[in-house]
């Protein structure tokens, strides 16, 4: 009897110490927490395809609301550095909107597309499946414009964004071009377009870099532009069969169903710094040239896991507008569809990372709880005019005094959401929102 007691407290150790080790980051209100957890050993080419056949899901409860989550296939876990396409590690990010006690538990499953699928008991549990923990989380110690002492930007009803944690409002203004400006030469596995050298003087020490010092010259730009109070940078994701052709998220330009973790893992480390420096993401996942190119211009497979990658990765950033079309062709229907598959909405309870829940908003995530304002179904679609965009291969400048620069300029006036209710867009815009937090 000794023996059984003695053994239960020793594998109730270890799991509470498996638990600890899962949980990584400022636990503070807005900073991102990261769940990383050791699962199948696989690759990017793999069969079962890990981020197709496998479905990671996390839960966070807090004062009763629960929130869930999408995770991600990591490859080593340090791809950003490693330019590694295989390994075990599966990851999570959230940032919790309160202080006090966390308590998160995760649900990771496999099966032939079950990171699709809206049946949340689709495949079979696997590997770490069930495992739960808790963390405390204190007030935030940032000062604006780190986002992170404002929260994040919500749509509240009215014309402008409004940061959750102060009530401030935003006012956009920002570089539109390079549109491609993800189309970076230090970047693995992307066409060397830009190269931002005369920015590489902009980098500080203390910046990150990636690879031995990769990075500085987009890292330089981000500083310059934060420095001019520029507060918004404008890019694509995707732009293959469009007119740069030199930015993807997956293994290979024709690919639609593997993603590259390196290179996602490197456009984290811009994100984050853009974080820091009070710079918004303004993220357009398609153009007018390449809008068919995914399921033909349908929500179908490839578009859906487009979407769910760049949620998993990247929603839990605190300023994100998510464009859901530059000057698009598709059908209204089709822009709600997308609508509906990356929308966020807020419960009481819990918000499904599988489900699609009744009511609508102007957020547009799939996959993450934000608790925002409710509005109708008829107010799902935001269209916004498109500002003029430059070609230069390097971030507008503000033109210099005395015509100093050749540069071309771009007028830094602030831009704003149009009505909720327009639904003829050419461009198809929706409000910032959130990977679990709030």
């Amino acid at each position: 009897m000794r023996r059984a007691v003695v053994l239960t407290a020793v594998l109730a150790a270890a799991a509470a110490a498996t638990a600890a080790d899962a949980v990584s980051g400022e636990r503070k209100v807005w900073h991102k927490v990261t769940l990383t957890f050791t699962g199948p050993a696989t690759s990017e080419k793999a069969d079962p395809n890990p981020f197709l056949d496998y479905r990671l899901t996390a839960t966070f409860t807090h004062d009763g609301v629960s929130r869930e989550v999408c995770g991600y296939y990591a490859a080593d876990g340090n791809a950003g550095e490693t330019s590694a396409d295989a390994g075990g590690t599966w990851r999570v990010h959230f940032v919790p909107d309160s202080p006090g006690e966390w308590a998160w538990k995760v649900s990771f499953r496999m099966g032939k597309d079950v990171a699709i699928s809206d049946d949340a008991d689709a495949g079979k549990p696997a590997a770490f499946d069930g495992q739960s923990g808790t963390f405390q989380v204190a007030p935030t110690d940032k000062a604006a414009p780190d986002p992170r002492a404002r929260g994040v930007l919500r749509y509240a009803g009215k014309r402008y964004l409004r940061f959750a944690g102060t009530g401030e409002y935003y006012l956009k203004g920002g570089a539109d071009s390079p549109e491609n400006f993800l189309g970076y030469a230090d970047f693995d596995q992307t066409p060397p377009r830009h190269r931002y050298q005369p920015h590489v003087a902009d980098w500080k020490a203390g910046d990150p870099t990636w690879k031995g010092g990769k990075g500085k010259g987009i890292i330089g730009a981000l500083n310059y532009l934060a420095g001019k109070g520029m507060n918004s940078v404008y890019f694509l994701t995707m732009n293959v069969r469009g007119d740069g052709k030199d930015v993807w998220p997956w293994t290979a330009p024709a690919e639609r169903r593997r993603f590259d973790c390196s290179k996602l893992d490197q456009w984290e480390i811009v994100f984050a710094h853009m974080d820091r420096v009070g710079i918004g993401m303004h993220v357009i996942t398609q153009e007018t040239e390449n809008d068919q190119g995914l399921n033909g211009g349908a929500l179908g497979l490839e578009r859906k896991l487009y979407y769910r990658e760049l949620v998993a990765r990247f929603a839990h950033h605190l300023a994100v507008t998510w464009n859901l079309g530059e000057e698009n062709t598709n059908t209204d229907e089709q822009r709600k569809q997308f609508a509906t598959s990356v929308r966020a909405t807020r419960t009481t309870t819990r918000s499904s990372c599988t489900r699609t829940p009744a009511n609508t908003t102007r957020s547009t995530a799939r996959c993450w709880a934000l608790p925002t304002s409710r509005a109708p179904a008829s107010r799902w679609a935001t269209c916004g005019a498109r500002t003029p965009r430059r070609s230069s291969g390097s971030p507008a400048r503000p033109r210099r005094a005395g015509g100093g620069s050749s540069a071309s300029t771009r007028s830094a006036r602030p831009t704003w959401a149009s009505s909720p209710t327009r639904t003829t867009p050419t461009t198809t815009t929706f409000a910032v929102t959130r990977c679990g937090a709030t």
